[in-house]
């Protein structure tokens, strides 16, 4: 019976049963989309990240499956695949590049820290629609927008101790963006929790794509471009942040959970 590969990686922490879940495929040339999105259900994770290698050495093409839809932008699942790629496969260069929906994403490694080199996302200042208001429970001092909501406000206990009215925030269809949650960190230079109504996975635990905006918008409140993040969900992830133009910088660690095959007739 044929049979993929997969690894389960926890992303942006250096311990098991932290950071942000995802799972690694390795293909040899693409399934049909509906069984990809079909294994990403099964998997029920945040991501599910399925490769395939091109002509060119050091290359592959990358896709990212909730358990729901295709994702056009993941950071987590990107950080998972490199790890396998270096730490599994047997790719013993300091850098890979995947073709995705976003263009050209680069991955390096230096020592166990990858860093991935993701687009730029800025926010603009935006009106917060009265439905997020009422599920967040708590007014944010400002609102921005690029592809997610971002929300921020006074002190990281804010944003540690929301809770969101789930009923409420389900009625409001963001697909694919969310909504971030975010202040000035005490310990690093900013937290941020990430919510995204209508999926199986309301909290995500830790999200590289918001920090494609989170980057250059705290980059240019605190005149800094190279900063530390936590993002403060119950499973918790520490992220290296740099502000490189139209490019951000998101460096973290990976930890693998298991490896073994799914079996598809």
């Amino acid at each position: 019976m044929p049979h993929i590969p997969i690894y389960q990686v926890d992303a942006f922490t250096d311990e098991i049963f932290h950071g942000n879940p995802a799972a690694v495929c390795q293909l040899a040339t693409w399934l049909p989309t509906d069984i990809l999105q079909r294994i990403a259900a099964e998997n029920f994770l945040p991501e599910t990240a399925f490769f395939i290698p091109t002509a060119q050495s050091g290359h592959y093409e990358l896709r990212w499956f909730t358990p729901e839809i295709e994702m056009d932008l993941c950071g987590h699942a990107t950080l998972a695949t490199a790890h396998v790629l270096f730490n599994h496969l047997g790719w013993d260069m300091h850098q890979l590049s995947f073709h995705t929906q976003s263009g050209p994403l680069i991955v390096s490694k230096n020592n166990q820290l990858l860093t991935l080199d993701f687009p730029s996302r800025p926010p603009i200042p935006a009106t917060l629609p009265p439905e997020i208001l009422k599920g967040m429970g708590v007014y944010p001092m400002e609102v921005f927008k690029a592809r997610d909501y971002i929300l921020v406000y006074h002190d990281e206990d804010i944003v540690r101790n929301l809770r969101p009215d789930r009923a409420i925030l389900d009625q409001i269809n963001l697909d694919p963006g969310g909504i971030i949650a975010t202040a000035k960190g005490k310990k690093v230079d900013f937290v941020s929790r990430f919510f995204t109504p209508q999926a199986s996975i309301f909290e995500d635990p830790v999200t590289g794509s918001a920090h494609c905006s989170l980057i250059p918008f705290w980059s240019n409140l605190l005149d800094k471009k190279e900063m530390t993040a936590l993002q403060v969900s119950p499973r918790t992830g520490k992220l290296y942040c740099e502000d490189a133009g139209d490019r951000v910088l998101i460096g973290g660690h990976c930890k693998t959970y298991l490896e073994g095959n799914i079996f598809v007739s």
